[in-house]
């Protein structure tokens, strides 16, 4: 329970919103998540629903990166400037925004596929943690966590999570 003071209640104002010509003449809202900003002040994001990656403009203008032929789930940018993506068909992709193309980057271990990946993040130290999400519901606790080192080693930290999602790191 929270005994503290009430939050501060603060105004927000739309940015950016996904321009029409960009649904795909369907009416159900995009499902935006992996909202990550490059160097350059463009913020990159994916669309699970229609597979494809966004560039929102420092202006507000947006564009299809890519289309991909999966589901991609969760996006984030490593300080060297490669675009990951989580995708929960494909595993996790690299992307070359440049050339509007995806590559696989693993695509699960041993070589087995993973279940559904669904978030990724990166450590102070390059390292890149993700999650393995399988099917949603506790009726399937076959979810996981892994790393995949700088040197290139993909490690399972925790397995039979039902549902592993989102992930965070405590910077302090």
């Amino acid at each position: 329970m929270y005994f503290g003071p009430p939050p501060r209640i603060i105004e927000t104002e739309v940015f950016a919103a996904v321009p029409d010509k960009l649904r795909a003449g369907k009416k159900a809202s995009p499902f935006l998540e992996g909202l990550s900003f490059d160097l350059a002040g463009n913020l990159y994001c994916v669309d699970i629903r229609l597979g494809r990656v966004y560039r929102v403009s420092p202006r507000g203008e947006w564009d299809v990166v890519v289309e991909c032929d999966g589901e991609p789930n969760g996006l984030k940018i490593h300080r060297d400037g490669r675009i990951f993506i989580a995708d929960h068909r494909n595993g996790i992709l690299l992307l070359d925004a440049d050339k509007g193309k995806v590559t696989p980057f693993i695509e699960g271990p041993s070589k087995q596929r993973f279940k559904g990946v669904n978030d990724l993040i990166f450590a102070k130290n390059g390292d890149l943690y993700f999650t393995d999400q399988g099917q949603p519901g506790l009726h399937d606790p076959s979810g996981c966590v892994y790393r995949y080192t700088a040197a290139g080693r993909l490690e399972c930290l925790m397995n039979d999570i039902p549902d592993p999602n989102g992930l965070v790191f405590n910077v302090r």
